[in-house]
């Protein structure tokens, strides 16, 4: 996540971000097995969202890249308002 507020993101890249966090959240709680026929079965989307609580990448990217928007454009009214070059 560092540098996450330079990350310029289309759609198409967040959702391979998205995809790539469900891959690692579902490696880290792994397969859950089937009561009835005993099969172990991947976990879905929905269950690994029930299971980490936590927000995903991308509802922690955008606020930061926001916040540093409006920073940069805050620092550039600044110099041209304070600094002569």
């Amino acid at each position: 996540m560092f540098g996450c507020e330079t990350w310029p993101l289309k759609l198409g890249e967040e959702c391979r971000l998205r995809v790539f966090e469900n891959g690692v959240v579902r490696r880290i709680f792994g397969p859950e097995e089937d009561e009835v026929t005993g099969e172990w079965l991947k976990l879905q989307n929905e269950e690994l969202n029930d299971l980490y609580s936590s927000p995903n990448i991308i509802q922690v990217t955008k606020p930061r890249s926001m916040g540093w928007a409006g920073h940069a454009v805050h620092i550039g009214e600044r110099r041209g308002a304070y600094w002569v070059w």
